[in-house]
């Protein structure tokens, strides 16, 4: 019976778990729907800004078609949120506060390291600078990447994304 139970033990650690994300408690940044295995709130992944602090995070120093000379970029990989989520798409639909949306397709940011920027120079993103998180593609290290197709894909004002 001993060895039943060992065993029977043993075989429950080698199950798949799904691990909960956390509730946020502070204001939600972002909310993450559609085809994700882990949620936290009904059946949508709500980040707020500690939450996201959790991702692994990427700096990006980049010109963008927005700013004036070099900036500093830093916020959680988007492949990091996507692990994170279980998402397990193709695309990503991306919406902003004003619900402009445009779609991301997977391969981008497991190719590159695309971020959901919350700062840019130290600083949070807020409203008025794009934020409070803006996708930004790591431009100057990919000279590729900048052009009209992906310019289109680096919403700002992010509150919504849709894993399809």
């Amino acid at each position: 019976m001993q060895r039943f139970f060992a065993a029977l033990a043993t075989s429950l650690l080698l199950i798949p778990t799904t691990h909960a994300l956390e509730t946020p408690s502070g204001r939600v940044l972002l909310t993450v729907t559609g085809d994700i295995a882990t949620t936290n709130v009904g059946e949508e992944a709500q980040f707020d800004r500690e939450r996201l602090m959790t991702l692994t995070q990427h700096e990006t120093v980049t010109s963008t078609p927005w700013h004036d000379g070099v900036m500093r970029f830093s916020g959680p990989l988007v492949s990091a949120l996507l692990e994170a989520v279980g998402g397990k798409g193709d695309e990503l639909r991306v919406t902003a506060l004003n619900d402009y949306s445009a779609s991301v397709p997977v391969s981008d940011v497991m190719d590159y390291p695309v971020i959901l920027a919350m700062t840019m120079n130290g600083e949070p993103l807020s409203i008025r600078d794009h934020g409070p998180l803006f996708i930004i593609y790591p431009f100057d290290e990919h000279p590729e990447l900048l052009n009209e197709e992906i310019i289109v894909r680096s919403v700002w004002q992010i509150n919504r994304i849709e894993v399809r």
